[in-house]
């Protein structure tokens, strides 16, 4: 059995961990732990920018444990007058990926969407090029490529 729920402080070590998982094996970055563990509660303290969900499964007769997480940062459209989620450091343990966890925490992402008081006018994410398995859960989702390039420019300053 799936569970979703929206992540509290006290799992800022398990993000913290996913992401430093995360970014390793899909980037090849090895982030330093105490900065993943800092912008982890980061979010907590501002709760203005978004927030984690995470996915737990229960096994019979067992303790439920985390399968995924996910993190949602927002993005004001004044085209749309609304504001875009973006889907950021989704991370799914190995033993749990292609058993619809993401497209689970999609769906109750989906449900928080329109029970939002502010209106959600879409769901954005980006994908390593090369990461053709996660490319095709999201389009399994209803979700498409867009026409965009990204860029980016670190400036160097942490807070």
């Amino acid at each position: 059995m799936i569970k979703i729920r929206t992540a509290n402080v006290a799992d800022a070590q398990l993000l913290a961990d996913h992401n430093c998982a995360m970014a390793l094996e899909t980037e090849g970055k090895i982030l330093d732990a105490q900065a993943a563990i800092a912008g982890a509660e980061g979010l907590f303290e501002r709760p203005q920018f978004g927030f984690y969900i995470v996915a737990e499964v229960r096994e019979p007769e067992a303790s439920s444990s985390v399968a995924a997480t996910l993190l949602v940062t927002y993005e004001w459209s004044d085209w749309r007058n609304g504001l875009f989620w973006w889907i950021q450091s989704v991370y799914v343990k190995a033993e749990f990926r292609r058993q619809g966890m993401y497209t689970e925490m999609y769906r109750q992402l989906q449900e928080m969407a329109a029970a939002s008081p502010t209106p959600v006018c879409g769901f954005r994410l980006y994908a390593e090029t090369e990461n053709t398995a996660a490319q095709a859960t999201y389009k399994n989702c209803g979700m498409k490529a867009c026409d965009y390039i990204m860029f980016e420019q670190e400036t160097g300053l942490e807070g």
